[in-house]
């Protein structure tokens, strides 16, 4: 039997979630049992990811037992996959000499993004138990704007120069790799710092011992700036196929690497981020199940309350329109099924064009080419769906012809303004600076259904003579 792609790794999730569960289990068991040196061997055989999932889940106290026992360099590996309250709680448990060592063994943007976390109190004793260089270069990690390239990268990267021997890159990297992020790809500056070019390990394996960096080094480099937006930052890791970017200041000086693990945690926040906009919900940094009721409430009441308010427009057109709805009753049995339509054409639209946008596969100057193309399906969609309905309406509702026409009109008219708004609203708003998300589905439904609405009495009065 033919087992698909989608089952193979929805068996490889569930045996992956299992796994988890074991290990807590057989941990709970051995601390109870006080086997502190069999955990120390099972935990010891795990990857540090899985050691972290696995004690998350356990009360603070076995928490604690359970991370002393580990091996340093293997505890201080697990613990940059924590979670920030769970590496809060550990900080206030561990003693100085613990908690310097676990800071001397983190890479420096794990650190720094473990910083921006933490309370006052807790960032105050971190930074005490740090070494004046590494202190500085917290300090300056800190300085640069959120979301920046500045803000993700770290400075542990392997520094070369340009009359170098081979040989000497090789002595250069045995020397200072052990406490780099990367040693595969290494970068080629001056005296001033300046970037001149990369050089990859597999480069200098393939060269000679005697010949110098700077023939073997690449200078067409692709690097970002600090100030760059990290999504920007994202959008060339996915370009280029990068497993690292180096990151340099105005004025061109090598300053930090940007590596792919960091990238993933980028596009994770930005994907969050456009889902959380596209359902009208502000945006927060905390895990949803971490999220108290009141931050809750507090990101979704001010969007609620304006799509309340501006669907007000739809309850007056309604009201202007009562003599209308009392003289055919049945108009009203056919809104909520052309509001609906509309909505989801516009949705259909908007969700594509936010999506082209986020991928920079579409520009302001395609706007008339996307109109005329959503334009087009507009008019295929609602002719079948106006179709579909005109013989709904006679054969089962048994309505009069005429009232067929009012609504199969307005809804071919409905789906084609639909698209057309919802293809429309998210390159305008990107033109003026605003999220694309933002015009998604709550505000092209409120929009659509009014317009929708004016549509359909418009059309009834003059059909109709009503």
């Amino acid at each position: 039997m033919r087992v698909t792609r989608r089952v193979m790794n929805t068996i490889r999730r569930a045996v992956s979630d299992m796994k988890e569960e074991l290990i807590k289990e057989k941990i709970e068991e051995l601390i109870d049992e006080k086997k502190l040196h069999d955990l120390r061997t099972i935990l010891s055989e795990q990857n540090e990811a899985d050691i972290a999932a696995a004690l998350s889940e356990l009360e603070i106290e076995k928490l604690s037992i359970a991370f002393r026992i580990l091996p340093k360099e293997l505890a201080a590996d697990a613990f940059s996959y924590f979670d920030s309250d769970i590496q809060e709680e550990l900080i206030k448990a561990f003693s100085d000499k613990e908690l310097q060592y676990i800071i001397d063994n983190l890479f420096m943007d794990d650190t720094v993004d473990m910083i921006e976390e933490m309370p006052a109190s807790v960032v105050k004793r971190i930074l005490k138990n740090t070494d004046p260089v590494t202190r500085k270069e917290i300090n300056e990690l800190l300085k640069y704007p959120e979301d920046s390239a500045g803000s993700i990268m770290t400075t542990e990267y392997v520094r070369l120069e340009e009359d170098m021997t081979v040989q000497q890159a090789f002595t250069r990297i045995r020397n200072v790799g052990v406490d780099k992020e990367t040693i595969y790809t290494c970068y080629v500056t001056n005296s001033k710092k300046e970037l001149l070019g990369i050089v990859t390990v597999k480069d200098l394996l393939l060269s000679n011992y005697e010949d110098k960096i700077k023939d073997v080094m690449i200078t067409n480099i692709i690097y970002v700036n600090t100030t760059e937006d990290q999504e920007s930052v994202a959008k060339a890791f996915d370009k280029y196929n990068f497993l690292a970017i180096p990151v340099v200041d105005n004025e061109k000086r090598l300053v930090g690497i940007i590596t792919i693990d960091d990238v993933i945690d980028v596009i994770q926040e930005e994907a969050t981020e456009d889902i959380e906009m596209m359902a009208a919900i502000t945006p927060t940094d905390k895990p949803y199940i971490k999220t108290t009721p009141f931050e809750t409430y507090k990101k979704r009441i001010p969007w609620l309350l304006l799509l309340m308010i501006s669907a007000t427009f739809t309850g007056a057109i309604i009201a202007r329109y009562e003599a209308a709805l009392g003289a055919y009753v049945i108009l009203t049995a056919y809104i909520p099924m052309l509001m609906d339509t509309g909505g989801n054409a516009g949705s259909q639209a908007s969700v594509s064009i936010i999506r082209g946008l986020s991928l920079d596969e579409i520009e302001f100057g395609d706007i008339f080419r996307i109109q005329g193309k959503e334009l087009l399906v507009a008019a295929m969609c609602g002719v079948t769906l106006a179709t579909a309905n005109f013989i709904k309406l006679l054969v089962f509702d048994k309505v009069t012809v005429t009232i067929a026409l009012v609504v199969c009109i307005t809804l071919l008219l409905t789906v084609i303004v639909a698209k057309f708004v919802g293809c429309t609203l998210p390159i305008l708003a990107k033109r003026i600076g605003f999220d694309p998300a933002v015009m998604a589905s709550p505000f092209i439904t409120t929009i659509v259904d009014a317009i929708s609405l004016l549509i359909y009495f418009q059309i009834a009065s003059h059909v109709l003579s009503i």
